[in-house]
């Protein structure tokens, strides 16, 4: 790290609650924060929707035991105080919290502290976020765990989708069909990819030459690996090894 932090001077010319914005486009995710008197101060669009607001402003001030029912608002109101008294996130609470029609449900919560420039702890903002929505969104991963995991030992291996329709108890249309829908892309270039992240882990930690890469990365021509690699990284696999190894250099220097 150099004498001048660069990062403290790029956050310093930043207007303002501007990472906040990236709460409003989360799907799924309710955002809020509290100043120490536990009074609500912030929300993004889907936390005011949740909590029948209709504007930002309207929430402002707003406790917890005007919007919950009793025994709710007295366990946010606990965790809040362990927030305060320890200066500590509070992660991975599963909680139940009433959906937007009033019906509890089980939430996943994450509190953690605010601090002011001086340093003085002054709020704490948190997400909440469906467990039974990030459960289902999550199914189809599931479904096809065995086999990404399978992938990512066996991908220098030749491809062989009926081996892996089987491991996931489909017919190889299904298998095939699902696979994309849940990865966005083929076996085959999920494969791709995976060799071609091996490739750019051996560029940066040996000096290997590029045909040694591309064939203990899985590629059995060294025309189909240039092309991919160029495909994905955007530069050849010399440019990429270049790159690192300056980056590699200027990091041990500071």
């Amino acid at each position: 790290m150099t004498s001048e932090d660069p990062r403290r001077k790029w956050t310093e010319r930043l207007a303002p609650g501007q990472f906040r914005h990236l709460f409003d486009h989360l799907a799924g995710t309710l955002f809020f924060a509290k100043d120490r008197e536990k009074r609500l101060m912030a929300g993004n669009p889907a936390f005011l929707k949740h909590c029948g607001f209709k504007s930002e402003e309207e929430m402002i001030g707003v406790m917890d035991d005007a919007i919950f029912p009793p025994r709710l608002a007295e366990k946010y109101r606990r965790d809040d105080d362990q927030v305060f008294s320890t200066g500590q996130p509070l992660l991975g609470i599963i909680e139940l919290f009433p959906d937007s029609g009033g019906r509890a449900q089980w939430f996943i919560t994450d509190k953690l502290p605010l601090f002011d420039s001086s340093g003085q702890l002054c709020g704490l903002c948190g997400t909440v976020r469906s467990y039974e929505a990030q459960h289902a969104a999550m199914q189809p991963y599931l479904e096809l765990a065995t086999v990404a995991d399978h992938l990512k030992i066996h991908f220098r291996e030749k491809l062989d989708v009926g081996q892996l329709a089987k491991m996931a108890c489909m017919s190889v249309r299904q298998f095939e069909r699902k696979f994309r829908t849940t990865f966005q892309m083929t076996p085959q270039e999920y494969m791709i990819r995976m060799r071609v992240m091996e490739a750019c882990a051996l560029l940066s930690r040996t000096n290997d030459p590029v045909t040694t890469v591309a064939l203990e990365a899985g590629f059995y021509d060294h025309s189909d690996f240039a092309r991919q690699f160029r495909r994905h990284m955007g530069q050849t696999a010399s440019q990429y090894r270049k790159e690192r190894r300056k980056e590699q250099a200027l990091s041990q220097t500071d």
